[in-house]
């Protein structure tokens, strides 16, 4: 049996990261289709920083605590659900909630540990995962033999969008603002492109343009990012570090037949979160059980030092993924 109470990291107010603070909050009841996961470990991403800013509001009928990934052991069910049994590891993505030794998430939103990875490496899998899968390859559509640029190369998201592109048969290039992290790109198979000393759209017009670009910064990014295409070439936004809103001139991407396209993953439905699980699970499971997509750990913070964890986060400095241990590997 679980707890009535348990320890979760909740958001006292928008600001800094010193308003995260550890409470006691009442162990969530799983509802009609969902598990309730001890939680083991949980993954720290920008959206995170964002609610906790007050900026990204959760859903009205998701958890106001932040953390939008977790692994752990599944411990109850609500009604309907019929895939899982107690007992079983899982990691999953969440609406919200995933600070806290307890989460409760619609049950086709899990997927199994892939084979060979830690509780700790699963963790870092669902937000990026999702993420990256339903905008490279779904949305963006990327093929063997294109040209595919990301920025944030060496982010949870940068780096998965590396390997996931390269198994996939593409030409990868990636920016980043250091030579520490262009050689992590480096190892991955990918172009890397300092930001500070080169001009991608000048890199990528030696390379006849890309034809994909994944892009989370915005702003000043979006015509740069036109100008960085090959002609018919796609554009996918999946966040705006730089603000959303810029001016453009539509008449090249008339002329050049563009497409400029984006999602956000949290609002979507439970049924279209699920069909993504349901592609992961069939192609990026395996490639991942074979080793030929891996989970960079940059650090790890314990569940009460979720402030620090945020401050390396708005830092810049990492490479790869953030994670919180909560339970850990006694599960």
């Amino acid at each position: 049996m679980f707890p009535d109470a348990m320890n979760a990291v909740e958001i006292a107010a928008p600001g800094d990261a010193d308003v995260l603070k550890l409470a006691s909050r009442p162990v969530p009841v799983p509802r009609h289709d969902q598990i309730l996961i001890r939680v083991a470990y949980a993954g720290v991403n920008r959206p995170d920083v964002l609610q906790r800013q007050g900026s990204y509001a959760p859903p009205p009928d998701a958890s106001d605590l932040p953390g939008l990934e977790a692994s752990g052991e599944i411990v109850g069910m609500g009604a309907g659900v019929t895939r899982w049994k107690k007992g079983e590891q899982v990691c999953a993505l969440l609406p919200g909630g995933g600070y806290a030794e307890y989460v409760a998430c619609h049950a086709d939103h899990a997927l199994r540990i892939p084979a060979g990875l830690s509780l700790r490496e699963a963790a870092c899998l669902p937000e990026t995962a999702f993420t990256v899968w339903s905008n490279v390859v779904t949305r963006g559509g990327l093929k063997g033999g294109e040209r595919f640029l990301v920025h944030g190369g060496t982010s949870g998201i940068g780096m998965m969008a590396i390997q996931i592109a390269r198994t996939l048969g593409a030409r990868v290039f990636a920016t980043a603002g250091n030579d520490r992290k262009c050689a992590a790109i480096a190892a991955l198979g990918a172009t890397p492109i300092n930001y500070r000393t080169e001009d991608f759209t000048k890199v990528m017009a030696a390379e006849d343009g890309a034809d994909l670009i994944l892009d989370m910064v915005g702003g000043s990014y979006i015509p740069k990012n036109i100008k960085a295409l090959a002609p018919d070439g796609r554009l996918v936004m999946i966040a705006f570090l730089e603000g959303p809103k810029v001016e453009l001139n539509f008449a090249q991407i008339m002329a050049r037949r563009l497409t400029v396209t984006g999602s956000t993953l949290r609002p979507q439905s439970d049924a279209a979160k699920a069909e993504i699980a349901e592609a992961l699970r069939k192609k990026l499971w395996p490639l991942i059980g074979a080793g030929s997509v891996r989970v960079t750990i940059d650090s790890e913070f314990d569940l009460k030092d979720a402030a620090e964890a945020h401050r390396r986060m708005e830092s810049s400095q990492h490479i790869g993924k953030i994670v919180l241990k909560v339970a850990g590997d006694d599960v």
